[in-house]
């Protein structure tokens, strides 16, 4: 129970951040690098989850061998 709140504080504060760096870079002429990274990297993370799988359950993923295998069939011929 209690690392189910702390989690969910963090996921808070961590989207609390994020939303004022994006506002204080769209609203705010003094807004710098600070606010740029913050936003940036909030941004890269949101995409993180969507991308990242294992390889055994990615959708068309090359097996372990097979460019090995492709090259050596290929090497006779020319």
């Amino acid at each position: 129970m209690a690392g189910r709140i702390v989690r969910r504080g963090a996921v808070l504060g961590l989207g609390a951040l994020w939303w004022w760096a994006a506002v204080r870079l769209a609203v705010a002429p003094g807004a710098g690098a600070l606010e740029g990274a913050v936003a940036a990297g909030g941004w890269g993370l949101s995409l993180l989850p969507v991308h990242c799988v294992s390889k055994a359950r990615a959708v068309g993923a090359v097996a372990a061998g097979r460019w090995k295998g492709a090259w050596r069939a290929g090497e006779g011929g020319g």
